[in-house]
């Protein structure tokens, strides 16, 4: 018994020892070559901490998503155009369930969609304004542009896979993340017979696309080109950006003397790239368990990096876990790399979770823009418009067509006063004036009429404007 507690108090004297030594050890920076503590990995659980300006982002989305779900249900239409009575009917479909609300819904925007009156029927009818088709041209034209690069990207992503074949459901749910058209798999799948094929084509539902040959060009990473572009640009120790990754933590995160010791050494842990096959490696000691780790951070950075927002919803991820070996418990996983990943849950009512890959954007906005990027954008950039601006535009627009109807009238009389006062006296000069006077008239009234038409419908969506 004596010698138990003799053991028990030599064992928590060096516990005390040890503690007192890591607490006096001073902050040591990320170039340092001192000796660390014995701890090399970043700890699992971490709180979370926000960051308003992708929260902000996801807010925006949150409307646009439901613009584009009324916008799909218009543009099916022949007319492309729809009563209000039966689009109301038509979005409880799509997640608009309470009375009226898709009404009210559609008055907030008036960039996007515009109501007027039907000439026959005098009901009232939903389309798209000027503006939003448009944008709707400009994202057809970027993505039917974007398909050499979306070709590629699919390629990289099946060469990720350890199979080298993903199912097409998959794919195809996370088709608009990776700017692949909605027709893909004929328009690039089957167009490009050198690159993919599909097995077991007989079910939709267990179709793959499996990936022909592999082409060793494409598998470098994105973060290799960006630690190359810091090595040039910095010249910072190599052996610290070999294995690093960029980290910029959000706002507010409180890092610690042991979690930026424990970051530091992660950044120096070795992995195996993403495009690697690692089936031939023994994965159940501890320093494969690291480096398998470390790869499943540069594949969805890898991933990320192939999107065209540079970010995806964690549950089009999950899709890719089984054929990426990705961990089980992502959101957890991710949690972990706040300074490279942040995970919003907001524009679904915490449903969804979107994943953003921190370095790619820059105060809200994409350091490099594409095209199909810039034209999304645009259709947020409609929705933020307030309706009061909508409401004022029109007043200029009616304000212009009146002056230019005082002007157009103002002339007529001065011409007729002019021809009046030259001619005035001469029978047949007379006549010939009178023939210009009705050629005069009648070019005078099919002005008025295009004009008149024109306030007519402006009076009408101001009236439906201003009646809720």
């Amino acid at each position: 018994m004596r010698t138990f507690v003799l053991h028990s108090f030599n064992s928590f004297k060096r516990k005390i020892e040890n503690f007192s030594l890591i607490q006096l050890q001073p902050m040591l920076n990320f170039n340092s070559t001192r000796a660390m503590s014995q701890s090399t990995s970043i700890p699992k659980k971490q709180q979370r901490v926000r960051d308003h300006g992708y929260d902000n982002y996801m807010e925006i989305e949150k409307k646009t998503r439901k613009v584009l779900k009324l916008q799909n249900l218009i543009l099916t239409e022949p007319s492309q155009s729809l009563p209000v009575a039966r689009l109301e009917t038509l979005a409880k479909r799509v997640g608009f369930t309470r009375r009226h609300e898709t009404g009210a819904f559609i008055l907030k925007f008036p960039h996007v969609f515009e109501i007027f009156e039907h000439p026959v029927q005098r009901v009232l009818f939903c389309r798209l304004t000027r503006q939003a088709i448009h944008q709707i041209e400009q994202e057809r034209h970027a993505l039917a542009a974007q398909v050499p690069l979306a070709v590629t990207r699919l390629r990289k992503l099946l060469m990720m896979s350890s199979t080298q074949r993903l199912r097409l459901e998959h794919v195809r749910i996370a088709r608009a993340a990776l700017g692949l058209p909605d027709d893909f798999e004929f328009s690039v799948v089957l167009r490009y017979p050198q690159f993919f094929r599909l097995v077991d084509a007989n079910e939709t539902r267990n179709k793959y696309i499996e990936l022909v040959e592999r082409d060793p060009s494409l598998a470098i990473c994105a973060i290799e080109k960006t630690r190359e572009r810091v090595y040039r640009e910095k010249g910072v120790d190599a052996e610290d950006v070999r294995f690093s990754f960029v980290i910029n933590f959000p706002p507010g995160f409180k890092i610690g003397k042991y979690l930026k010791i424990a970051v530091w050494k992660w950044q120096r842990v070795p992995y195996w790239s993403p495009y690697d096959d690692v089936s031939g490696y023994d994965l159940r000691s501890i320093e494969a368990q690291k480096r398998m780790e470390k790869r499943a951070v540069a594949t969805i950075h890898e991933l990320l990096s192939m999107t065209v927002e540079k970010k995806i919803t964690l549950e089009r991820i999950a899709h890719f876990r089984m054929a990426m070996h990705l961990p089980k418990k992502l959101k957890e996983f991710l949690l972990q790399h706040q300074g490279i990943f942040y995970i919003s849950t907001r524009g679904n009512q915490g449903k969804l979770h979107t994943v953003f890959l921190r370095e790619a954007y820059r105060k809200g906005e994409l350091v490099e823009p594409n095209d199909l990027y810039l034209a999304r954008r645009r259709l947020a950039e409609l929705v933020l418009i307030s309706p009061r601006k909508a409401k004022v535009d029109r007043e200029l627009v009616g304000y212009k067509r009146s002056r230019l109807d005082d002007e157009m009238g103002q002339v007529r009389r001065e011409c007729v006063e002019d021809v009046y006062e030259d001619f005035k006296g001469e029978d047949d000069m007379g006549r010939d004036k009178d023939g210009e006077d009705d050629l005069s008239s009648d070019i005078g009234s099919d002005v008025d009429s295009d004009i008149s038409d024109e306030d007519d419908e402006f009076d009408d969506s101001v009236s439906i404007q201003r009646t809720p």
